[in-house]
């Protein structure tokens, strides 16, 4: 017998026999319509108790925090299903369970609702190995590629304590070298409102882009020393009204420096000198009202990022950056699926450094132009896409492994179809960049892999405006 018939067969007050058979004609119907068998004649329910099983590690105080229901609640029983199953996601996209159930049961117009969870594995030690690049593509085109190439250990244990809480550790070398510990807690207390973040970073780089020329990065690389070298700490606080609604405030000290060489080259990379230091003051408010968070089929996301940096080194203006970005998803039946994306950037300032006029190319990009870096404080960025469920293997299991955190592989895979257009808005650029003050348009097809662990695969092939065609790989859902 499962644990979940047992369960509910102990909350009746029965014995540990299974529970009285379901009629055919309700055993696909809504849960709405199973509590009206249950409860015929209740117009509204009370919540009697909740129960949590599977739970291993997660606190009960984690999950309880998700949820906007509590014992004692009284809910319409008209509309019962659709309150259940989405605290049911709410749950899910925590992500830190491979699957979450809901079962619930009526007594005399009393509910008794279970949560059933499987656990994922929450500690990854994970060897590395990178590129030195923006992306893979611009790897490629470098004629010294393969020593350009990083590695190292990355560790990270999720659900630290149990409580929701990440620690990150990553250890790189070879190319270029970075060591970095972050701490992020989500939410203390029984309502899990105010929470806390912090991070240390050291890097050291062997190359640098020190200017762009023909829309292209241009690398400088000396036979000995390293070009560049960053460090900072951060320390934020955040309000997490729930998994859907998160604000954050950070406070980041940086310390950067160049080479003498480096300055030489572009003597506006820092504006003034080879080195600089400066706070930066980040507010970040996120709605994510999407059915999944590793790869969204319904809902929408939104988010509004607002920072401002003072200088301590003299020689540079301080400056503030606005970035927002909205996303909606739609199910348009038949396995078919569009979503669209909205993003841009305002930057204002009164002068600003080669290294802080990034606009395109690098966090954000139109797809089919990975070659390019578009340079200037302000850009605005459309996308959209249709895809069709093509494949759904359910969950593949993994003969030999008996651990069930890991034996089993999901796999679903997309096609998709897309357009992407942008537009960087830039006060002065050189002659030889093109791409500044242009719109930008893009389209192609691609396939979408889901996977383990929230993993999204894509290989996709891109036309640009330029005329230009390729095959692109990315380790990410797009929109």
């Amino acid at each position: 017998m499962s644990l979940l018939a047992c369960l509910l067969s102990l909350l009746l007050g029965s014995s540990i026999l299974p529970p009285r058979p379901v009629p055919d004609s309700l055993k696909l119907a809504p849960a709405d319509s199973l509590m009206q068998a249950q409860c015929p004649q209740y117009a509204v329910v009370r919540v009697g108790t909740i129960l949590f099983a599977g739970n291993e590690v997660t606190k009960e105080v984690v999950l309880r925090a998700e949820l906007d229901l509590q014992e004692g609640d009284t809910l319409d029983a008209a509309t019962l299903a659709a309150r259940l199953e989405s605290n049911r996601l709410r749950l899910f996209n925590l992500r830190l369970f491979h699957s979450v159930i809901q079962q619930t049961v009526c007594r005399d117009g009393e509910i008794t609702v279970l949560f059933a969870v499987q656990e994922r594995w929450y500690t990854f030690p994970i060897p590395t190995l990178s590129f030195a690049e923006r992306n893979f593509n611009a790897w490629l085109d470098r004629p010294d590629r393969w020593r350009r190439v990083n590695y190292g250990l990355y560790i990270v244990r999720k659900n630290f304590r149990g409580r929701n809480e990440e620690v990150r550790a990553n250890v790189q070398l070879g190319f270029n070298r970075r060591y970095e510990l972050f701490y992020e807690a989500p939410g203390y207390g029984p309502r899990r409102r105010i929470g806390f973040g912090a991070g240390i970073s050291y890097a050291r780089s062997r190359a640098l882009d020190y200017a762009t020329v023909r829309d292209r990065l241009v690398t400088f690389r000396p036979e000995d020393g390293l070009p560049l070298m960053r460090q900072y700490g951060s320390l934020g606080l955040r309000w997490r009204q729930s998994v859907q609604r998160f604000s954050a405030f950070d406070v980041a000290y940086y310390k950067e420096q160049v080479s003498d060489s480096v300055v030489e080259l572009n003597p506006v990379y820092f504006l003034n000198g080879s080195r600089r230091e400066y706070l930066e003051l980040k507010l970040t408010s996120t709605l994510n009202q999407r059915n999944t968070f590793a790869y969204p089929l319904t809902g929408r996301f939104a988010q509004v990022a607002l920072s401002h940096r003072i200088f301590l080194t003299s020689g540079n203006a301080d400056f503030t950056t606005l970035v927002g970005r909205y996303s909606q998803y739609f199910a348009l039946g038949g396995n078919f699926y569009y979503n669209f994306n909205l993003q841009g950037q305002l930057r204002l300032a009164q002068r600003i450094s080669y290294a802080d006029n990034r606009a395109l190319g690098y966090e954000a990009h139109v797809r089919g132009y990975d070659a390019y870096v578009i340079d200037g404080r302000h850009y605005g960025l459309a996308r959209q896409s249709v895809s069709y469920r093509l494949f759904d293997a359910g969950k593949i299991k993994l003969q030999g492994i008996t651990n069930s955190k890991i034996n089993s592989l999901p796999l679903v895979i997309y096609l998709n179809t897309f357009t992407d257009a942008g537009y960087v808005l830039a006060r002065t650029t050189f002659p030889e960049n093109r791409l500044p003050n242009q719109l930008l348009g893009a389209a192609g097809v691609g396939l979408h892999f889901v996977t383990y662990y929230d993993r999204v695969l894509t290989v996709e092939y891109t036309r640009n405006g330029r005329g230009e065609g390729g095959f692109f790989f990315r380790t990410d859902f797009p929109i």
